[in-house]
């Protein structure tokens, strides 16, 4: 797995997630729209992590910076 992340793109990603915990954690979303929005948070943290995309490589974007 090539590195197909950038910076901001991992931070957008971490901050969104983190958006969506506190929504959840305040009561604001609940239901089947809290669990779908709850992966979807565990996945953009995954990734941000692992600095890896698989719907990038799909679509042929690399956000990281070019070496």
């Amino acid at each position: 797995m090539k590195k197909n992340m950038g910076s901001v793109d991992k931070i957008i990603r971490v901050l969104i997630a983190i958006v969506i915990a506190v929504l959840y954690w305040q009561g604001i979303i609940s239901g089947t729209l809290a669990i779908v929005l709850l992966v979807l948070g565990i996945v953009f943290l995954l990734t941000s992590l692992i600095n890896f995309c698989p719907l990038y490589t799909i679509f042929g974007i690399n956000t990281s910076k070019k070496e």
